[in-house]
């Protein structure tokens, strides 16, 4: 086994309440942990950064789902990379950089079979969290594979300054599109979508009606709207939407935190006159698509023609409130926490 020194003890976070409603730092327990050597098999991490990321909210109740829940007292998860500092598997050395799903935490005993290793010097680290990984592929596959996008279409991106909705809206241009529009929380990141990252058009959907704001944006209509926020924009995409057009249902962020049941879109009834495909997508069905995914972004990146944005809160101790800040929107693109000092 080879090993650097290891320390002894590491900080990682717990769920100790499950949240009603908004989820409140009490929710919450930053504890530490004893740090060992790993067992055959499994390598130690030392985590550079770590993704938080809207469907843990999802994690944070104790119900059946795609993914099953964060137990309670127990260290959360999700995407991270960092440093192999200990290794007992074949394959890895210490000094490798890896990509793991043991986040939250400082460092991480990790089954080699569930590490990938990654390469610094094609992309920075922390894009294997957002553009290089699941929220690109996320992105490549909702557009392309889902929502069958095709040269000329016009698309709607709701929460278009977030991780996904910032790499939609350019791969669909990329690609072709007649017009690309998006919605946003704040007027910073409406004039940051149309002059930085190419978007034809966007609205702050907190400015007035968002039904009223596409349509003006969108004056003949689109043809497939890529959801991340639910609720009041999936009733205006459906009136927006052309004969045929496609819906790509990828995360509903207006109601994770609601107590009660969200009314469904009154307008469903247009779904059938205007015979629309209403389609929901969970990342892990499009692994398939990793290597054409990798190899097409990684070209765009290299060419400068797809740009993307990370908002990075520093340090182990500040991941709940990065979490609670994500929730919030008070993030451009992808929210990384990074404990790498």
């Amino acid at each position: 086994m080879s090993t650097s020194a290891l320390p002894p003890f590491r900080r990682e976070w717990h769920l100790v309440a499950r949240p009603h409603g908004w989820p409140q730092p009490e929710d919450f327990a930053l504890r530490e942990a004893p740090v060992a050597a790993p067992g055959e098999g499994r390598i130690l991490v030392r985590n550079l950064h770590f993704s938080v990321d809207p469907y843990m909210r999802g994690r944070m109740n104790d119900v059946k789902s795609y993914v099953p829940p964060f137990q309670l007292d127990q260290p959360m998860d999700g995407g991270a990379v960092g440093e192999v500092i200990a290794s007992n598997a074949e394959g890895f050395a210490v000094g490798d950089h890896v990509l793991h799903g043991l986040g939250w935490r400082e460092y991480a005993d990790v089954d080699a079979k569930q590490a990938v290793k990654v390469d610094a010097s094609i992309a920075p680290l922390p894009a294997y969290l957002g553009v290089l990984g699941m929220p690109g592929l996320t992105a490549y596959a909702g557009l392309f594979d889902v929502a069958s996008f095709e040269e000329g279409d016009a698309v709607f991106v709701s929460g278009a300054a977030g991780a996904v909705g910032i790499l939609v809206g350019q791969m669909a241009k990329l690609k072709g599109a007649s017009r690309v529009i998006g919605s946003a929380g704040s007027d910073e990141k409406v004039k940051l979508l149309v002059e930085e990252y190419g978007f034809d058009a966007a609205f702050n959907y907190k400015n007035g009606n968002v039904a009223e704001q596409l349509k003006a944006a969108a004056p003949d209509g689109i043809d497939v709207y890529f959801d991340n926020v639910g609720g009041e924009h999936l009733e205006a995409a459906i009136s927006s939407l052309n004969l045929h057009g496609r819906i790509t249902l990828c995360g509903m962020i207006a109601q994770y935190n609601e107590t009660e049941p969200t009314p469904a879109p009154r307008n469903l009834a247009m779904v059938i006159g205007k015979r629309l495909r209403i389609q929901g997508m969970l990342v892990r069905d499009h692994e398939a698509l990793q290597p054409q995914f990798v190899r097409e972004v990684a070209g765009w990146l290299r060419s400068g023609e797809l740009k993307y944005q990370e908002t990075v809160v520093e340090g182990v101790e500040n991941g709940v409130e990065a979490f609670l800040g994500l929730m919030r929107g008070e993030n451009t693109g992808k929210m990384i926490v990074s404990l790498d000092r």
